[in-house]
């Protein structure tokens, strides 16, 4: 096992990312821009090394700045966290070169599966059904013109160098592919540092959900079962459960397919560490594979808890060189976890980022309550970076026993100072509409969970 490890990341994964280093007796090493200086990573690491400026592009997403920390540190290894350079195989590259483990995939399966068309193709071999789309990257917005034309429009556009529904939007028509391709675009770069794209058919209203797999070094590779990530807000997740109700619905099959086919892939890929297949499923039941992200997800919980798999201590173990220490069959679901991702942006204002300092906070307990979140009573959230201050997670032996603990934990849940998303998160969780899980990625745009629409369907 290392003994020291930087975490090139912020907030509340970094401070999740210490914590499992602590269980299992490394030194952590938090990096940290000159807005963070009192964030809660930066206080409760062994080490804390400032790496530059406000802006993500002269601090997190500062290769060089990162890696040199990490050898000023004596650190044997980098965890990515999620976002930022996660992602990044000339990171990960970078990385390893200078003798340092990267905690995730190989360079090589992070380009592999970064390269859209490359990831297509691996799902077809592995047996993955796949939608229509570009064979990779588009070079520019003429060729995304001859792409939508080709594939059909509606087309989603989407970042070739990240995920976690950052450089996403929606074309209908052709009117609509130029605004959409320079927003997704410049998201792109300022999220990843690249802002290529890619096109594909955009499925109406259909459901998203995710397998997690994790694998070794040795090619030994598990799945740990689905999420259901539907409840999206222009393509970011708001709320996420596992397993998916969706994949309940009808004696099928869907879920071991799904599950099945995830785990196939990330065979053929030599996956090493935790990583997530992500699929869209149609009103007919057909799944099709969207993406895989290489790195771990900010929805992680929900798996650990009905699981019992640790899944931040894996990748650090499988990072060193241990081998899976479990098999397929010995992984079973027990019960149900819910998870509310808790932002500082207000609902009332279209969710306008509300960025400032916390005067007086509560967070929740009791049974079955998990809280992830770097703030605290006094904290400034600064304006550089995600609105996401913490994740809120339930557990249950049912989905309805979990659902009533996120509603009990939201409704104790308080933040004073700033405003967040808390109270918008417990009206959907109340709805009938979620309480039936009849929803799709499209249900917040469509206003399906406002209560008078809900009255007027009943």
């Amino acid at each position: 096992m290392f003994d020291k490890v930087l975490i090139a990341n912020r907030g509340e994964i970094a401070v999740r990312i210490i914590r499992a280093c602590r269980d299992l007796g490394i030194v952590s090493v938090a990096v940290y821009s000159e807005a963070d200086k009192e964030a809660l990573h930066a206080q409760i690491a062994d080490e804390a090394i400032c790496i530059g400026r406000a802006p993500a592009s002269e601090s997190y997403l500062n290769m060089r700045n990162i890696i040199a920390a990490a050898l000023a540190a004596g650190a044997q290894a980098i965890h990515p966290g999620f976002g930022f350079l996660s992602e990044n195989a000339e990171f990960a590259r970078l990385t390893e070169q200078n003798g340092l483990a990267f905690i995730g995939p190989r360079p090589e399966t992070i380009s592999l599966m970064g390269d859209k068309s490359e990831a297509k193709r691996q799902a077809i071999a592995a047996g993955v059904p796949v939608a229509l789309g570009s064979d990779g990257a588009v070079d520019g917005f003429a060729q995304a013109q001859q792409e939508a034309a080709r594939i059909g429009y509606p087309v989603m556009l989407k970042a070739s160098a990240g995920g976690g529904g950052k450089g996403i939007r929606v074309a209908y028509s052709e009117n609509e592919l130029k605004a959409a391709y320079d927003n997704a675009s410049s998201e792109a770069e300022v999220n990843f540092g690249d802002g290529r794209l890619y096109l594909e058919r955009y499925i109406e209203n259909p459901r998203h959900i995710e397998v997690q797999v994790l694998g070794d070094a040795y090619g030994e590779v598990v799945h740990l079962f689905d999420r259901e990530c539907s409840i999206q807000r222009r393509h970011q997740k708001l709320i996420e459960e596992a397993p998916s109700v969706f994949a309940d619905f009808a004696d099928d099959g869907l879920r071991e397919r799904m599950c099945e086919a995830a785990a196939a892939l990330a065979r053929r890929v030599g996956y090493r560490g935790a990583g997530t297949v992500e699929y869209l499923i149609d009103a007919q039941r057909n799944f099709y594979f969207c993406e895989m992200n290489t790195r771990i997800q900010v929805e992680h919980p929900v798996t650990e808890l009905v699981t019992g798999v640790d899944l931040v201590c894996a990748q650090l173990r499988v990072a060193a060189g241990e081998p899976l220490w479990f098999r397929q069959e010995d992984i079973c679901l027990l019960g149900h976890a819910v998870e509310c991702r808790l932002n500082a942006e207000d609902p009332a204002r279209n969710f306008a980022p509300c960025p400032g300092t916390i005067s007086a906070m509560h967070l929740p307990g009791g049974a079955g309550v998990r809280v992830d979140t770097a703030a605290y009573q006094g904290y400034t959230i600064p304006p550089y970076y995600d609105s996401m201050i913490g994740k809120l997670i339930c557990s249950g032996a049912t989905r309805d026993q979990a659902v009533a603990r996120i509603r009990r934990a939201l409704a104790e849940t308080l933040f004073e100072g700033v405003t967040t998303s808390s109270d918008y998160a417990l009206q959907i969780l109340g709805s009938d509409r979620f309480l039936r899980g009849d929803f799709h990625t499209g249900s917040l745009e469509n206003g399906d969970f406002d209560e008078r629409k809900e009255e007027e369907a009943c």
